[in-house]
């Protein structure tokens, strides 16, 4: 069976594509760009060129078919407009990755299934996502558009660290806090219940999907089935680095209202909301999958591999002494407050 991957060398993707490529079963091709091509198995095929340039890429395609075609990079729906029109003859499967922040929030009920209302005031991240599901979905109903939606939740790799509260340059900054022995911002009381998924068992699901009759014309959410609190992840991620957890807990509106990071869409519209996701539909289209890797273990493996190559430690001075600011005012305010 053949496949072709929109993206394809991403932190949800790259696994995909690194599990693919072991299985007999499938010829892979990537469209992109190139950028991360030297990491690619031997057996890979890329086309390269912009998605976004659609005469060239119909041209470089040709009269190629497709058993499934993927798009991991489509954010708005223009883009899935245009996978429209390049691929409605030319595959018999178009899996899309949407997000699981765009489920309802504040959510009714923190169990969340495929069936729970998609709505997220907070982020447009999240809406865009499902304006894109919605117009797949018309595609599907109205043309026989062979639609398979995926919703990711909080997947991560050996390449970082997952956190919370982070500046623009990533999570580096609160580890090098916590190997400072500085206090560290924990958004609420770090007792809301998160999943964190690693990209291998993502890939386990995805590639069950892929080619899967009983996924035509359905979403699928793909996550770990571990839940833990806030602060069982820091504290993971303390231990990984050997360092005594100092955690500084701020509730997740006023982390809103000063700070200048997206923490609109990113905790009030997503991480500050306790999830705990059921995957019992993925499991009945993909029968024995389970994930297996266990948080405290990808963080022992993600920790050691940040360590170990320095450009994964990208400094964020301004987000650091934003911290140190936001503590201290708060510190000053219950001091004057106690008097």
């Amino acid at each position: 069976m053949k496949a072709l991957f929109i993206g394809g060398t991403g932190t949800i993707s790259m696994a995909i594509t690194r599990l693919l490529a072991e299985n007999p079963d499938w010829e892979l091709y990537l469209l992109n760009r190139g950028s991360r091509s030297a990491e690619l198995p031997a057996n890979i095929s890329v086309i390269s060129g912009d998605i976004n340039n659609e005469a060239e890429i119909s041209a470089k395609l040709g009269d190629m078919q497709f058993d499934c075609v993927c798009d991991f990079i489509g954010f708005v729906p223009t883009q899935l407009e245009r996978d429209y029109r390049l691929f409605k003859n030319r595959t018999r499967q178009f899996m899309y990755i949407s997000s699981a922040s765009a489920y309802q929030k504040p959510l009714s009920d923190y169990r969340i299934t495929e069936g729970t209302p998609l709505a997220n005031p907070y982020w447009e991240y999240s809406r865009n996502k499902i304006a894109c599901e919605e117009y797949l979905m018309k595609m599907y109903r109205e043309n026989g558009f062979p639609v398979t939606i995926i919703r990711p939740s909080h997947t991560y790799d050996e390449r970082s660290v997952p956190l919370g509260v982070h500046g623009d340059m990533g999570s580096w900054q609160v580890v090098k806090r916590m190997l400072e022995g500085k206090p560290v911002i924990i958004h609420g009381d770090g007792t809301s219940l998160w999943t964190m998924t690693h990209n291998s068992d993502f890939a386990k699901a995805f590639v069950g999907l892929m080619g899967n009759l009983h996924a035509i014309g359905e979403s699928f959410q793909i996550t770990s089935d571990e839940s833990l609190t806030w602060n069982q992840i820091y504290k993971a991620i303390a231990d990984a680095l050997g360092v005594e957890l100092k955690p500084y807990y701020v509730p997740s509106d006023f982390l809103h209202a000063v700070g200048k990071y997206d923490f609109a869409g990113s905790l009030i519209g997503d991480k500050a909301n306790s999830v705990v996701f059921d995957n019992t539909k993925l499991k009945r289209a993909v029968p024995g999958f389970t994930a297996t890797v266990r948080f405290d273990q990808g963080m022992r493996k993600a920790v050691e591999y940040v360590l170990a190559h320095p450009e994964y430690q990208q400094e964020d001075k301004e987000f650091d002494e934003w911290c140190d600011k936001v503590i201290a005012a708060l510190e000053k305010a219950k001091a004057e407050i106690i008097g």
